[in-house]
């Protein structure tokens, strides 16, 4: 009788141990755009903004730096980044483009709710519009950390000669796969972002900056982006900082600045 009371109780500490794993499983699948996108740290009013484009049924709003010129940059930021700090770097480090910086979906001042594919429509539209204001010149896009993927995207879909990406990774579901190894995250991802798929067939000038003690992008899932490139990109490393500090390395906008001349 003992065996068997103790079978039992083991029989049901492992379903209570599989029902938690489930449980928790099923939590980081429906709150998962929480874990991705902080918008809330970066609204700001509507008035403050001086660019808007309407994208479906929202409005995207953002800034545009040194307008009038001929040829153009398109920055796509962090997960929780306010890209209007880049106004005046920006304007100095890329004194012969026009500079856009337009909120994501729900960032900024813009309309709507982040999610992924509505993200890489709307990166698809601001191309297009700068791309009529901008006729005969040349449209160069950077892309820090998250939006590193949205920049690996509009890459892979419309002509980008020069792209440079800030502290990149393979594939968001690989990085998050990396930080939760105990849940099975690439099954449940849906905020994906596949950067490596997206730039296996791009052949223009890349560059790439990577901190080397960034603790959000482990160095493997950058490796594994490198390893998919058909050209080799130009790196520029940072050894000494983190995935949000680097920025703060002189080196880092003479990289940016050096590459869009």
């Amino acid at each position: 009788m003992a065996e068997l009371r103790g079978g039992r109780m083991l029989l049901a500490a492992a379903l209570f141990g599989l029902l938690g794993y489930a449980a928790l499983s099923a939590l980081m699948y429906l709150r998962q755009r929480d874990l991705v996108y902080y918008p809330q740290f970066t609204r700001v009013a509507a008035e403050t903004t001086d660019f808007e484009l309407r994208s479906g049924e929202v409005v995207l709003r953002g800034w545009r730096v040194n307008p009038g010129r001929s040829d153009a940059l398109l920055y796509f930021g962090g997960n929780a980044e306010r890209v209007e700090a880049w106004r005046g770097p920006f304007a100095q480090w890329f004194g012969d483009r026009t500079v856009y910086l337009v909120g994501y979906r729900g960032y900024g001042a813009s309309e709507g709710q982040p999610g992924e594919q509505a993200i890489l429509a709307d990166a698809l539209t601001l191309y297009d519009e700068v791309r009529r204001r901008h006729p005969d010149g040349d449209i160069a896009v950077v892309g820090r950390s998250l939006g590193s993927g949205v920049a690996a995207y509009l890459a892979s879909q419309r002509p980008v000669e020069r792209l440079a990406l800030v502290t990149p990774f393979d594939g968001l579901a690989e990085v998050g796969q990396a930080h939760y190894p105990w849940l099975p995250v690439r099954l449940l991802a849906s905020e994906r972002y596949p950067s490596a798929d997206y730039l296996r067939g791009y052949r223009g000038r890349l560059l790439l900056l990577r901190a080397g003690r960034d603790e959000v992008v482990p160095a493997r899932n950058t490796d594994r982006l490198l390893a998919a490139l058909p050209v080799p990109p130009q790196v520029v490393e940072f050894p000494q900082h983190g995935h949000n500090d680097l920025s703060e390395d002189p080196r880092y906008g003479e990289a940016l600045a050096g590459f869009m001349r």
